[in-house]
Formats: C-alpha cells, structure tokens, sequence
C-alpha cells in the first residue's frame, strides 16, 4: 500500500445538498420550505402565536436564575475509589486529589474540582485531598484509616484574589 492509494470508505464522505437549484435536483423551486406563506419566509415564524390570545408562554411567571459563578465539580464515590485500588491503579501510600484520579481514569476530568461522595465501602487507608465530601464519605474514610483534606474551590483567572 502507497500514500497515494490510500482512500476513505464509500460512502463515508457525503456532499451536502445544495438547495433551490432547480427542480431537477430534487431541492429546487420551494427549496423544502413547503407551500407559500409566513413559514416560508425567513425571519417570521408562529412559534408560540396562539391567534392573538397572549401566549402561554408569557402568561406564566418567570422564575429562576442561572449563577454564572457556580462551581461544577465533579463527583467520586468511595465504591469507586476502592475498585481502583483493587485494579492497582490507585497507589494508596500516595496523595489521592484530582489529577490522580484523573491519571487512573476513575474521573475523566476535574471540572472545579473534585466532591467525595459515601457511597460503598472503603477498606484501603487513603490520604485524599478534595473539594468537597460529604460527613458519611469523611467518616468512612477515617474508620479505614485514612484522611480527608477539604481544598478551598480553586478561582478563575479572572478574579481578584
């Protein structure tokens, strides 16, 4: 095999089709918009019209906000932690925080950090470090050994420190 034989599968690359080019291609004259009228046009759409009645949607109270300074972060539980000990991909005599979670693919990323979670069993004596846990997930973790250390949420780049 050459450089110049290689080739993708058929039918793996399509051509996007190219509408209101005449009747022949299948997508001409009205270009599947449908008929005449207001759904035609651009711009214009019915949407949430009910024929001159105020539509429900803004018969209803608003309610709600979204916090853009709200932190995501990422949840583990102990049942989890466990099972990457048992498959040696956890090192218990180490600091267990986020990037080595992150490194033994117990989490697939770290988000704002990291919150423990109580549920299942933990025998292995770890030292983790995360953002948040819970007093169930705490308490377990010290019955085996181990300890628990609370990190302050980390900051944007943005902010003032």
């Amino acid at each position: 095999m050459k450089l110049d034989e290689i080739s993708d599968n058929p039918g793996a690359r399509k051509k996007r089709m190219r509408i209101g080019r005449g009747i022949g291609s299948g997508k001409g004259k009205t270009g599947g918009r449908g008929g005449k009228g207001q759904t035609a046009r651009s711009g214009v759409r019915i949407k949430g019209f009910e024929g001159g009645q105020m539509p429900l949607h803004r018969r209803l109270p608003k309610r709600g906000f979204n916090n853009i300074f709200r932190l995501e972060f990422s949840e583990v539980n102990l049942d989890r932690l466990q099972e990457a000990v048992d498959a040696k991909k956890l090192d218990a005599g180490k600091v267990v925080d986020a990037a080595a979670l992150v490194e033994a693919g117990v989490l697939r990323r770290s988000l704002d950090g990291v919150r423990l979670l109580g549920r299942g069993e933990l025998t292995a004596k770890l030292n983790i470090e995360v953002h948040g846990a819970t007093k169930s997930a705490i308490e377990a973790v010290e019955k085996a050994g181990g300890s628990v250390k609370i990190l302050a949420p980390k900051k944007d780049e943005g902010e003032a420190a």
